[in-house]
Parts: structure tokens; C-alpha cells; sequence
């Protein structure tokens, strides 16, 4: 990993924010104690915002802006710090992303767009090598960032195909699977969302082995993101794009139709009560 300058650290997004954040706060004449109690988050954690020590979660952003009356303008710097969080392969999908209009995905796990906090936190802190809080609460507030494109005004349209699999594979903790499960079938009744679920059944397909996104802007423009367990390929050549969407729209055929999935998915929310 290359280390960054004082310099280039000091222009990032997220060294902005911090240095916004306290100088709104110092103009309206607020203590930290102040601001905590106004908007009822912890001293210390404010503090460590302002700093830059800590990336905070949208809902904070949004309470700060309507504190401040400052519009959306902590909430669009924090969309860009967020990216700090994510490394560098990862930060041009991420861009790309927060402006598609429509996307499709096909995933073998259950999609950071379709996480709870808490499945997003054990998923995180699975890995072999140790994580520690400060970092895993970084991780986990960049990852729940990315569902901001389902809450705007006009989200985008998205439509997931899901493996069975990642139906399949649950996590220790049964009330955390169980209320992911519930996640995942709640947002396949949203009016912009469609899931659908690949059975086992639908045998070997050209898609086996990691994820696949595609995402259209406003333009018509359209770009592949292929993501495996350590990495991401971003393909824009127009060909390349059109033979991942041939090969995605070959598994929609495949999969089951999204009133059968609903089906599927509150089937194993049943099951899977604590």
C-alpha cells in the first residue's frame, strides 16, 4: 500500500469534512457538550469526527445539516470521504455506482446493498486477520454508505439475483441471520427493488466462481464490475459489457420469477425464527 503525503492527506475528502464540521460548529458558538446534547450523540465521538479520526454514518451527517442549515453539504462531502474508506480498485466502482440509475447484480453472498449493520459487522470482523474496533467501525459505516443510493428521491432501480447459496450460508448468531433474512425480503417488496433467487437447481452457469454488477448511468452509458473474494475488475468497454449482460440475462431466465423468490426468501425467514 502506497503511503500518502501530509499533503495529499491533509486535501482529502475526509480531512475537509473534519475541518468543516468544527468550524461550523465553532461559527453557531456550540460546545462539543452542547452539540452532543442538541443532536444526541456521544461527546467524544463528535470530537473524533472533527478530527478525522472517525467516518461517520449518514444519519449523523443529515442530523449535522439540519442543525447547521447548511443543506445537503455535509451529507455530499461525507458521500466523498466515505470513499477513503474503500481501497483504491474499489473507489471508481464506487462512483460509479452512487450515480447509476439502474443496476443489476449477481451475487454469491448477500450484497452490501441488502446488509443489516449487524451482518455488515460479523462479516467484517471474520477475518482471519485481526481487525481492530476503530477500523471495523470505519468499514462497516463505508459499506452501509452504499444503501444511499436506495433512499433518494428517484433511487435507482435495482434488480439482484441471488445465489442460493448466499441464502443458505447463515451466520452463528441466529437472530442476526434471521434478521437479515427479514432485510432481504422486506426490500423485495420495495417498488424500485427486484430480487430474484437462483436455485441450486439451475446447475453450472458462466457466472460461477464470484459477483458480477452492471450499472447504466443517466446517459445510457453502461459499465461490468466483476468482484471475486480479493478482487474487482472494472471492464467499459462496450463489447465486455454486452457479454456480461448476455451471460446475467442468461441466469434471469434461470432463476426463480420474483413473486416465486418472495416466496422463497419469507419461506426462510420462517425458518429461520430464533
Amino acid at each position: 500500500m502506497v503511503e500518502k503525503s501530509s499533503e495529499e492527506d491533509e486535501g482529502s475528502a475526509r480531512r475537509v469534512l473534519a475541518g468543516e464540521l468544527r468550524r461550523l460548529r465553532e461559527a453557531s458558538g456550540r460546545s462539543l457538550a452542547q452539540l452532543a446534547d442538541e443532536i444526541n450523540y456521544d461527546r467524544t465521538y463528535l470530537h473524533r469526527l472533527e478530527t478525522g479520526e472517525r467516518l461517520s454514518k449518514l444519519p449523523v451527517m443529515e442530523a449535522l445539516d439540519r442543525v447547521y442549515g447548511t443543506g445537503e453539504l455535509l451529507v455530499r462531502l461525507w458521500k466523498l470521504a466515505r470513499l477513503d474508506a474503500f481501497k483504491d480498485k474499489y473507489r471508481e466502482f464506487m462512483k460509479l455506482e452512487a450515480k447509476a440509475t439502474i443496476l443489476h447484480s449477481y451475487a454469491i453472498t448477500v450484497p452490501g446493498l441488502l446488509q443489516t449493520e449487524d451482518f455488515a459487522t460479523f462479516s467484517l470482523s471474520s477475518s482471519p486477520t485481526p481487525i481492530a474496533p476503530e477500523e471495523l467501525e470505519e468499514s462497516v459505516a463505508a459499506r452501509l454508505g452504499r444503501q444511499e443510493l436506495l433512499q433518494r428521491d428517484r433511487p435507482a432501480h435495482v434488480r439482484v439475483i441471488l445465489d442460493e447459496s448466499a441464502l443458505r450460508r447463515p451466520v452463528p448468531d441466529p437472530k442476526i441471520w434471521h434478521d437479515q433474512l427479514v432485510r432481504i425480503s422486506e426490500a423485495a417488496e420495495a417498488q424500485h427493488m427486484t430480487i430474484q433467487v437462483l436455485p441450486f437447481a439451475a446447475g453450472v452457469h458462466s457466472l460461477m466462481g464470484g459477483s458480477l454488477w452492471l450499472l447504466w448511468a443517466a446517459d445510457g452509458s453502461a459499465v461490468a464490475y466483476l468482484e471475486g473474494n480479493k478482487s474487482g475488475e472494472l471492464l467499459e468497454e462496450p463489447a465486455d459489457v454486452e457479454r456480461y449482460r448476455l451471460s446475467y440475462d442468461q441466469l434471469r431466465d434461470a432463476a426463480l420469477s420474483p413473486p416465486d423468490s418472495a416466496v422463497f426468501i419469507r419461506q426462510l425467514v420462517e425458518d429461520s425464527r430464533p
